[in-house]
């Protein structure tokens, strides 16, 4: 027997996904009909209903909006990370020797940076030949 070919992945809009959900709470078909009427996985059905009741306080969990905010912190936190490790492998103390992990290198070697103190933190200018860029 060959194997089933997996289905591409789909969007749906959150207005067609609580039509579903609503069609589902009404009781006339099973979740399983509902799912082939519309040509959706019955997983995909179960979850929507489940995130449903969970969005309207019926069962615990994250709601959606809580869910797209961690989400969103956990972007944020990943691009933070990365800024934070360019900083480290950039950042020259006064003297112009690498300040990392106890080993030096001279300023020629590696990037020029700039270090300007503002109110709200530091900003450092990493300047790459004629190529500038700016951390916060």
């Amino acid at each position: 027997m060959g194997k089933k070919e997996p289905r591409p992945r789909r969007s749906f809009t959150p207005e067609f996904k609580a039509e579903i959900v609503e069609l589902c709470r009404r009781g006339d078909r099973t979740v399983g009909q509902i799912a082939k009427d519309f040509d959706l996985t019955e997983t995909a059905v179960r979850l929507w209903v489940t995130q449903a009741e969970v969005d309207a306080g019926e069962r615990d969990g994250l709601t959606s909006s809580e869910r797209e905010e961690s989400a969103v912190l956990r972007r944020e936190k990943r691009r933070l990370r990365e800024d934070v490790d360019i900083l480290r492998r950039t950042t020259l103390d006064s003297t112009g020797q690498g300040n990392i992990l106890g080993w030096c290198s001279e300023s020629q070697a590696l990037a020029r940076t700039v270090v300007e103190l503002r109110r709200d933190g530091v900003k450092v200018v990493l300047a790459e030949g004629r190529q500038v860029r700016s951390f916060r």
